[in-house]
Parts: structure tokens; sequence; C-alpha cells
């Protein structure tokens, strides 16, 4: 800010401002040098305000109201009770920190070890949380956000997290029925009800190990703590939650459909005989990262000749041959959210015959299923349209390949979060499609004896008035695989 002289009075003005206020008499040019020093620093001040902001604005994905939205609807789900969630653990060794889904779906911050209380009776939050100053700059967290996370968050209250036991006995001493996570919450490339299944077998179920998961260990403790306390599941609860996006969570899911587009293609063009599934993987990976995706949304999955049957293979163990043909099914995990693809191709980039007739009865299925998509329509109806596709192409639909793909319209799974986003009271055939549902689209016919697989998957949103494919823009007809490959 630059002050000059008026000819008489000594009077002051700033070339920054415009009001009658802006004008200061007076009455030695010692005054004039205090103002201009106290306007720098008050500019400054302002400056680094709007730098923090800006940082912290950076770190919290939603704004304070979509989190607020959250709580309070699920709030509305347990008027009577608590429901508890626990933050992640820092991980052992040098891996990046990543905070569980649903911590980062109901308070949006990535400082590890918190736990969050949502009170359906007193419809306020606390937080809990114990964090050194190092600590929080060792893993990027702002301090303003360690300070004040009430401030981005909404939260009410934010207590040390030694507080948790006496904020909890209270709240069992007034009759609150605890809620809180049977099944296991997700990290970045982890599916809740996978998890807790490999984990039960591999761990829980072993005679030589017997251990709970995180969150059954919890749910013990709260009873060896308050043997009188009443205390439910809410996974379903919060699944049925996370299922319809928000418009906040479109706009990202969006982004991240552009990333894994890019990454695909990049993926598809580098194809050719001779080239090693390794090389491939990690150009799919190297694009998601430098297209701003903070991981891959799952281990990227390379089908290929004798290892075409096995539906998640990852070892990158062949290089391509003539003749061989080739899926990927991969995705990018942006901003905690992620997309789910899938698409098939000849490794010398063109199809022979058998490989272009099975491709577009794949594709064709696929277009009946993004034709019916929409509001109101069952998945069990959408299957009856590829029925009737299937009889007027002179196809038999009792045949194996087609039950799947008939029974649930081309369904797979729900999408947000976790690739595999779980479905508290998924109705099967009988699901009907609501706006701001994201699913994956996947025509899956492999043919292991011939070495073809064809996958086709799509990220779909439903829409007002029908879907919108987030992962739009990836070649799928025949042609336009061809033409993508060309080198």
């Amino acid at each position: 800010m630059r002050l000059r002289a008026a000819p008489s009075a000594r009077l002051w003005q700033s070339d920054a401002l415009h009001s009658s206020q802006d004008y200061i008499y007076l009455s030695n040019r010692n005054q004039a040098i205090e103002i201009i020093i106290m306007n720098t620093k008050y500019l400054l001040a302002i400056a680094l305000m709007i730098v923090l902001s800006g940082t912290i604005h950076a770190q919290m994905i939603f704004e304070k109201s979509e989190y607020i939205q959250r709580r309070e609807k699920l709030m509305d789900q347990i008027p009577e009770g608590i429901a508890v969630f626990t933050g992640a653990p820092l991980p052992v060794g040098v891996s990046q920190f990543f905070q569980y889904n649903n911590i980062m779906y109901f308070a949006g911050l990535e400082i590890p070890d918190v736990i969050l209380i949502i009170d359906g009776v007193s419809r306020t939050s606390t937080l809990f949380f114990s964090i050194t100053e190092s600590g929080a700059k060792g893993e990027g967290i702002s301090m303003e956000l360690i300070k004040d996370p009430g401030r981005f968050t909404g939260i009410e209250k934010v207590l040390p997290y030694d507080q948790f036991t006496p904020v909890l006995t209270s709240l069992i001493k007034d009759s609150r029925t605890i809620y809180t996570l049977f099944k296991a919450d997700e990290l970045i490339g982890e599916v809740s009800s996978e998890k807790a299944n490999s984990l039960r077998k591999s761990m829980t179920e072993n005679q030589w190990d017997g251990r709970l998961t995180r969150e059954l260990q919890f749910v013990n403790k709260i009873h060896e703590k308050f043997p009188e306390a009443t205390v439910k599941d809410c996974s379903n609860i919060v699944s049925d939650l996370r299922k319809i996006k928000s418009k906040a969570e479109i706009e990202i899911m969006r982004d991240a459909g552009k990333i894994g587009v890019k990454a695909h293609l990049a993926f598809m063009k580098a194809v050719d005989i001779n080239v090693k599934e390794k090389d491939l993987a990690a150009r799919f990976q190297y694009t998601c990262k430098i297209e701003d995706a903070q991981e891959i949304a799952y281990t990227t999955i390379i089908m290929s000749g004798e290892n075409m049957p096995y539906g998640h293979y990852n070892r990158y163990n062949r290089t391509f041959k003539d003749g061989d043909f080739i899926i990927l099914d991969a995705g990018p995990s942006y901003k905690y959210y992620v997309v789910d693809i899938s698409t098939s191709m000849p490794a010398n980039g063109k199809f022979t015959p058998k490989q272009k007739e099975l491709y577009e009865l794949a594709n064709g299925i696929r277009e009946v299923c993004i034709k019916s998509f929409k509001p109101g329509i069952t998945l069990g109806e959408v299957g009856q349209n590829v029925k009737k596709y299937l009889v007027v192409n002179n196809f038999n639909p009792e045949e194996a390949r087609f039950s799947g793909l008939i029974r649930l319209g081309g369904y797979n799974h729900s999408i947000g979060m976790a690739v595999h986003d779980g479905m508290g009271t998924f109705q099967g055939t009988n699901e009907v499609l609501e706006e701001g549902f994201v699913f994956a689209c996947d025509i899956n016919m492999i043919y292991a004896d011939i070495e073809i697989g064809i996958r086709l998957e799509d990220t779909v949103l439903i829409t007002k008035d029908g879907c919108e494919i987030l992962s739009a823009g990836l070649p799928r007809t025949v042609e336009e695989v061809e033409r993508t490959m060309e080198k």
C-alpha cells in the first residue's frame, strides 16, 4: 500500500482504497510512516490468513456443511443412541498414512488414531485425538486444523484422546445404545466385507491365531468395560448412507473417472506384442499418479493367455504374444473416491474374427444395459431387456454365460469410497435404481478354453432421467479400439 501527501493539511490517501474513511489527517510525517507500517502489517496478516485458509481448505475434501449433513442423517437413524467410529492408526514402517473411509465420510480428517462419537440424542458430535506438533507436521497436517478441527468440520466438541473413556462412561449411564461397526473399516484399496471375510478365515478361525478384527476387538472391549451396555452394529446403516452420492461426491467421482480413462488410454496405446505386463501395469499406475490420483483404487489386474480364468490376476508375469487377448481391470483413487473400469483388447491391435464376434456380443449387451438404466427400473427389468436382445439376435438366453447378465442386468457392485462399496439393504433383482446411485456395469465373459476374455466395465451414475457414464471417453466398439491402438 502506498500513501501519498495531499497538497494541504498533510492529508494521506491510500491508492488501494477509495472510501472517505481512507483519508487520514496527520500532524507530522512520523505519523504517516507509522500508518504505512500498520497498513503493511495489516495486509500481510490478511495475506497470511488467505494462505492458511487455502492450505486448510486443500486438506478438507468437502465443505463442512457436507459433513454436518452426513452426521445428521446418521443421527436420524440412531435417535436413542450414539455411534462410535475409531480412526486408522499410523502404519508400521514408513508407509503413507491413509484414514479409514468412515472417518473421512463423517469428519474428513486425516488425523491418526481419532475417535468420533455421533450422538443421536443430543444431536452433537465429539472428536477425540492427541497428536504432537511434530507428529502433525510429519504427516503434513495443518496446525490450524489440529488447533480447531470444529471450524472446518462442524464437530461441536473436540477433546483429548484420554477423555474418551470418561465421556463414554457418562453416555452409557444415560442409557444410550452404542452403535459401532462390526464389519471391518476400509483403507484405500480395501473392501469392508471382503476384508472382514479374509481376516476371519486367516486370523480368527486360525487355530494358531484366533485374534478378532480391530472392530470386533473394540466391541469386546466395550462389553468388558460396560457389561450393561447395549451394543449394535451400524455397518448396514452406514453403507446405506454412503450408497446415494451427493452432488459434491459426484463431482469428485467425475474427476476420478477422467483420470481412469486417461490411464486406460495410456495402457491401450502402449500394448503390443513383446511388451511385458509389468511395464504396462507401471504405465497405468504412473499415469494415475501424474494426473493427481492419491493411489490406485485396487491392485491393477491384467489377464491374458493362460491367466485369463483368474478374475483378479496381478502377477504381471507374461510378455504379450501375437494372438493374445488382454483384459485390463484398473482404476484410480482420488480424494478417497474410486472408479472401476475394465477394457479388453488384442495384443497386436487387430481383432481376429473370433475375438471380434465375442467382443461385439459383449458390447451389444453393455449398450442394452446402459440404455436401460434409469430411476425406478429394477435390475431384474434391465436383465429382461438383455434377454430380449439375446433372443432377437438368435442367442440362447439359457446358456450359462448369460445367466448373471440376465439376472442383474449387468450390475456387479456399488462404487464409492470403496471399489465394492457396501450395500446394506440390497434387494437383488428387485433392487430399484435411484438417482445418485453409482455402480459397476460389468459385462464379463470369459472363454478360458480359447484364452479369450471380454470384460467391459463402466462406472455408472443414475441421474434424474437416465444415467451418466463416469468412465466415458473410452473406445468401446471394435473399430474404436483398433483405431486407438494403431501404431
